[in-house]
């Protein structure tokens, strides 16, 4: 006698995350996508206005979350695409945590937000570069950087690895690598332009890098004093640098260090080197009312690997120094005073000059992803053609 078989049931693909961030806002918003996303919401969600009201695409409904027959809160709740919807309720972070809860006690699976939105993504059919361009999208700090991911979705990078696929019996493998440098320039002009510029404040102790960052963040963010050496760790500030989103970030006097420095000093000063390594740019600050300018001489070397101005600090004092000796060194030394706001105008076109903010076309190949950087320096140094339109076509349809 055979044994009755159960039937199947179909395993439910809902998920749900909640979409803003961390804390107590005015709005929260939770996306719920997938199969029975909408009969999940069916279950929870009364109409206020219309109790025959449905949840349908391009609608958006007022209404009650409810459990059982208690409110949990008034959300609106709006149907983007099929299975795909929107709730926004009140900022209150356990509201939302309440919200979620409860959808996954219906049959959710709660997950990140960047996750969904892949789940997303690829429903509606896009390729992998599409994919990482949408979610590169909510992390950019300018304007400019939100234009160049947006141009890699159907231009930009989608475009050229489809190019190299529709090609590939036309085109050799030194042509590919050489594209593959450009882009890989583009990608690094571009990063800071993206996704923020990381601005180290370096120099003497007491030459006036914690009031520079005061004045450049608009508000009190560091101790300033007329101690040397008042700043042991880093402070970091986020600000508009002309056009430019910069994280500017204040070190510890940099010194020659013997045998007479304490610990802590010590461990400053490696913390500082550290901070000098990771950075996008260096900005040199020099006290011009003292003759003297030393320099530890490896700090030194490691500040002229980056991008790199001079800045001469305290301009509205007697001049002491003599710029004339770093001009071998620096394309020019910009004469400021961070207490009166002399020459910060300056300072700031200077940045942006430096970081070509001004002369990358929006329009250019980039990598918004590390998977993207990673896949194009492997096509860079591949000498076969094959292996090369393998890597083209993960690029463009790989996992996320």
């Amino acid at each position: 006698m055979h044994k009755k078989l159960k039937p199947k049931i179909q395993e439910s693909k809902t998920f749900a995350a909640v979409m803003t961030g961390k804390g107590t806002g005015a709005i929260a918003t939770i996306q719920i996508f997938g199969n029975s996303a909408k009969e999940i919401l069916e279950k929870t969600f009364e109409p206020a206005a219309d109790g025959k009201a449905r949840l349908e695409k391009g609608k958006i409904l007022l209404g009650n979350i409810k459990r059982a027959d208690q409110i949990i809160d008034e959300v609106t709740i709006g149907c983007e695409e099929e299975d795909c919807f929107a709730i926004n309720c009140h900022g209150n972070p356990l509201i939302a945590a309440d919200i979620m809860n409860l959808l996954k006690k219906l049959g959710a699976r709660l997950i990140k937000p960047d996750d969904i939105l892949k789940i997303i993504y690829k429903s509606q059919g896009l390729s992998t570069i599409e994919i990482e361009s949408k979610l590169a999208m909510t992390n950019a700090k300018t304007l400019t950087g939100s234009k160049i991911i947006s141009n890699q979705i159907k231009g930009g990078l989608k475009k050229k690895a489809s190019g190299w696929l529709k090609n590939k019996n036309n085109l050799t493998i030194v042509k590919i690598r050489k594209e593959t440098e450009q882009i890989l320039e583009n990608t690094k002009r571009a990063r800071p332009i993206i996704f923020g510029a990381k601005i180290v404040l370096a120099g003497p102790a007491n030459s006036g890098k914690s009031t520079l960052l005061n004045f450049l963040a608009g508000k009190q963010k560091a101790i300033v004093t007329d101690i040397a050496g008042t700043t042991l760790d880093y402070v970091r500030a986020e600000c508009k640098i002309g056009t430019l989103h910069a994280q500017i970030i204040d070190t510890a006097g940099i010194r020659t260090l013997n045998s007479e420095n304490k610990p802590i000093e010590k461990e400053a000063q490696r913390g500082s080197v550290k901070i000098i390594s990771d950075a996008d740019m260096v900005l040199l600050i020099i006290d011009n009312s003292k003759k003297e300018f030393q320099l530890d001489k490896q700090v030194m070397k490691k500040i002229l690997s980056k991008l790199v101005i001079a800045v001469l600090n305290k301009s509205d004092l007697a001049e002491q120094f003599n710029s004339k000796n770093l001009l071998k060194d620096f394309d020019g030394v910009v004469k400021i005073s961070a207490k009166t706001g002399y020459g910060i105008d300056t300072l700031i076109e200077k940045i942006n000059e430096k970081f070509e903010v001004n002369q990358l076309d929006i329009h250019a190949a980039v990598c918004v992803s590390k998977r993207q950087k990673r896949l194009i320096r492997q096509l860079k140094y591949t000498n076969s053609k094959k292996m090369a339109f393998d890597i083209i076509s993960e690029l463009l349809n790989g996992r996320v």
